[in-house]
């Protein structure tokens, strides 16, 4: 926006959230400009005409992979394209890969997105090539050797994944053989992957099976600490999986192999060299043996990126002293790491070495470790309370963020010309390490005074004068010139790498961690200045299982692309795939429309017009979308009682599994049953799945026989008992959903707004063919022996309570049909009343009364 408004760009884009009133809204959308609008938002807008459609000059759609037919994306263009034939459509993806899943699945979003054209840039494309190399990005590849522990633990890794693979695809002849390997295992979505293929027969997995998908999981997250992180956080990870009760108890046979001993052993002497564990040689010696020194392994990485720093700040000495460089704070460094821990860990590095941030994690794992078993021989624990004291505190001190901005930032440090600085860190990094850190050991405890001093003196050298607000900034200045460390990953902003690049303009770029994605960031900011000099130092160990998955990458993009040529190459697009001619299943759709909202000469509607009215807030789901593909007319309203209201007679209640669930634990569902029934003919609970997911109502055990409220059947089973006109659909899918509705709707009369609009749960009963008020058949109801299947007799014989306290046992159970029921009631009118003091002084005789009480002796 604001370089926007720095150039005259008039009217500046507006932002429209669900701050802005209807009537705000309304306004903006006459007022023109560049809109950007949630797709919620829009498609209520956009049905109930508060956009001038007509006046629309077009449509960027962004994420163009992710509109599917039933999406709100894809629902706002039909309506758009309805009333508007010659505004344009643009879609725009940086997603290559998601295009290939599926059976023509490109030419699917292109109908669903109104397009006709596809157009692709590959970065071998011959433009995009002769663009980028008129600019090259000067690039240094620092290839780096994992030291033999390491590769020996990489070794002993995928030897283990490779095992937990093959059984897993042995346990599960179902899963995909070609996406399921070790090589898809080091991409960032192995996990997406298998929990796709798994989700829809998840419950009919065994124990096994789903212990293994949890197995691969933990060797993933093993396997990036190796690389990422430093010799002591590694140990940490590995020491607590092999001291893990549940792990032993659960594991499926992977940590009794060969490969997982060699992890073990070459975790430890990572940390501990070939000497045994310190703790364990003081019990023995009792202090008396000098111990040696730990190892304390290096990360190869740390050394190369200081040296890679170190020449950065030569060479801008040269330029200063040759005079190509008037002002030395104009070069400005921008490091690159995985996450917000590494970008912690490597300020610690440079402010003080590695041998200080080794020797520290070092201490602070014995301390834990000592500490952890002191307490708990003396006073136990519990796990849960030691993680609940962690969240609270890391909470509390993200809740201290202050405001400072990466600019101003930068404009403290231009003023201290020649002081040192050593990185800003809020006290919420420091404390999301030690959250971290202690993730994977449940037997954590805080270390001693001494290490919490030298934590708050971190700290405090860390700050730049106030504390930084959020985790994509605070790592902030490190030395010399301005150096920002920035993380790749888990940024709050989407496009905070994005903003860097622009705000910081920064002439070296140490890239600590390969990454595709930034990489061509990197490309496309340097030929999109030209005049600003660019140098990349790129960190990368060879032979490794990070230079694996990033030579993955640029592969599954070259190879995607490659696919997308060839079925442009073959694909048959109509010429009315735009939707400006009209094709006729667009036609049959704006016929029902132009017939549910049109009036000719104050006529009553057609008997075609159809539509459906919907709640407001159903918007989020794609059940609206796809009932108005079927060429049914969404009427969005706010309504209090019902979801859909597909006839004056019909109201609908939509859930979702995990939403009936709730709604049967916390009562919420039957007050809504109760308002529906008093005040629709024919309520209806719609039970809605999604065919992604797994869901079972019985699980491998049979269903027991008595009532168990804690189980959901039976607390339907009470719920349809209760409600007897209540009618349940089962629905597989939305598709499902919407044909249903449409044949419930067939011969039937459409629902209206207003008459929708004053239904309220607490009114009266609406006259809808029922003579009865439900005050007293809520009495009726009440009584014993009345159930909801003999209570209209009651209400239909008697003309009032009076006719039914004095009617013969004989009468009632004609009345109710049966002689127990009739009974019940007979006694019940016929009853003495008690006074209550007389009652509280009659002793109990039930089950906890004393039987004995009136015999004397």
């Amino acid at each position: 926006m604001q370089q926007l408004e720095s150039q005259g760009v008039q009217p500046l884009p507006k932002v429209i959230t669900n701050e802005f009133s209807a009537a705000d809204r309304q306004k903006s959308y006459l007022e023109g400009g560049v809109q950007f609008i949630t797709s919620r938002i829009l498609v209520v807008d956009l049905l109930t005409d508060r956009v001038p459609v007509d006046k629309v000059s077009g449509i960027l759609v962004y994420k163009a992979h992710k509109v599917i037919e039933s999406c709100q994306e894809a629902f706002i263009l039909r309506l758009y394209r309805e009333k508007n034939k010659t505004g344009f459509i643009k879609a725009f993806s940086d997603i290559p890969e998601a295009f290939t899943s599926g059976f023509c699945h490109v030419e699917r979003i292109m109908k669903n997105l109104f397009v006709k054209k596809l157009f692709l840039w590959p970065r071998f494309q011959a433009n995009v090539v002769s663009c980028l190399n008129k600019h090259k990005v000067d690039v240094v590849e620092l290839h780096l050797q994992l030291t033999p522990l390491m590769t020996d633990c990489q070794t002993a890794l995928l030897d283990l994944i490779n095992v937990c693979i093959k059984e897993l695809k042995r346990c599960t002849p179902a899963i995909d053989m070609e996406e399921i390997s070790v090589e898809t295992a080091m991409g960032r979505d192995f996990d997406r992957m298998v929990r796709l293929q798994l989700d829809p027969v998840w419950h009919m997995l065994s124990s096994k099976t789903r212990q293994l998908v949890a197995d691969l999981k933990t060797l993933r997250l093993v396997l990036k600490y190796l690389t990422q992180y430093d010799c002591v956080t590694f140990y940490n990870l590995v020491n607590s999986i092999k001291t893990s009760e549940k792990a032993f108890g659960q594991n499926t046979g992977w940590l009794f192999l060969d490969a997982a001993d060699s992890l073990f052993v070459n975790a430890k002497q990572r940390v501990f060299g070939n000497q045994g564990s310190p703790a364990k040689d003081k019990e023995a010696g009792k202090g008396k043996k000098k111990e040696k020194p730990p190892l304390l392994e290096e990360t190869p990485k740390w050394e190369a990126l200081k040296q890679a720093l170190d020449e950065i700040q030569v060479e801008i000495q040269q330029m200063v002293s040759s005079g190509d460089l008037k002002n030395p704070e104009d070069c400005r460094v921008l490091v690159c790491a995985e996450d917000d821990r590494t970008c912690n860990q490597l300020r610690e590095f440079l402010c003080h070495g590695s041998r200080e941030l080794l020797v520290r994690l070092y201490k602070k794992y014995l301390g834990m470790r000592a500490k952890s078993i002191e307490n708990e021989a003396e006073f136990p624990v519990p796990t849960a309370k030691k993680r609940q004291g962690r969240q609270k505190t890391t909470k509390t001190a993200k809740e201290k963020k202050a405001g400072v901005t990466l600019t101003q930032m930068a404009r403290d440090a231009h003023k201290e010309e020649g002081e040192v600085e050593e990185g800003a860190v809020s006290e919420a990094g420091e404390e999301e390490e030690e959250e971290d850190f202690g993730m994977f050991d449940d037997d954590e405890e805080e270390d001693g005074k001494g290490e919490e001093q030298r934590e708050k003196e971190i700290m405090e050298e860390g700050r730049c004068g106030s504390e930084v607000p959020s985790k994509d900034a605070y790592y902030g200045l490190v030395s010399g010139p301005v150096t920002i460390l920035h993380p790749l990953h888990g940024c709050t902003d989407p496009h905070g790498l994005t903003k860097v690049l622009l705000e910081l303009q920064p002439t070296y770029v140490v890239l600590y961690d390969p990454d595709m994605q930034f990489v061509r960031q990197l490309e496309v900011y340097k030929a999109s200045h030209p005049k600003r000099q660019l140098h990349v130092y790129f960190l990368l160990y060879t032979g490794s299982v990070e230079e694996q998955r990033y030579l993955t990458t640029l592969r599954r993009e070259k190879e995607a692309f490659e696919f997308l040529i060839r079925e442009k190459a073959t694909m048959v697009i109509p010429e009315e795939r735009d939707g400006k001619d009209m094709d006729p299943a667009l036609q049959k759709e704006l016929d029902a429309a132009e017939a549910a909202d049109s009036r000719k000469g104050g006529l009553p509607q057609l008997a075609g017009q159809r539509k459906v009215i919907v709640d407001m807030r159903e918007f989020r789901s794609e059940l609206p979308s796809l009932i108005h593909r079927r060429g049914i007319g969404v009427e969005p309203v706010t309504i209090e009682i019902g979801d859909y209201i597909l006839t004056p007679d019909i109201c609908v209640e939509r859930k979702s599994v995990s939403d009936l669930i709730g709604s049967l634990n916390s009562g919420r569902l039957y007050n809504q049953c109760v308002a529906m029934c008093r005040c629709y003919k024919r309520p209806v609970l719609l039970i809605e799945f999604d065919p992604n997911k797994s869901f079972s109502l019985q699980g491998k055990y049979p269903m027991p026989n008595e009532v168990n409220l804690n189980e959901t059947t039976s607390r339907l089973a009470l719920l349809t008992m209760h409600f007897p006109q209540l009618r349940i659909l089962w629905c597989p899918s939305p598709y499902a959903t919407a044909e249903i509705f449409e044949e419930l709707k067939m011969n039937r009369p459409e629902p209206v707004a207003t008459d929708a609009m004053m239904m309220k749960a607490g009114g009266e009963a609406v006259e809808w063919g029922d003579q009865y008020s439900h005050i007293p058949m809520d009495m009726v109801l009440r009584m014993p022996g009345v159930t909801s299947k003999n209570y209209r007799g009651i209400l239909a014989k008697f003309e009032n309570m009076l006719a039914v306290s004095q009617a013969s046992l004989d009468e009632l159970t004609t009345v109710l049909g049966n002689s127990v029921q009739a009974k019940q009631l007979y006694e019940f009118f016929r009853a003495k009343a008690v006074p209550e003091q007389a009652a509280e002084k009659q002793p109990m005789r039930g089950k906890g009364g004393r039987r004995g009480a009136k015999r004397k002796r």
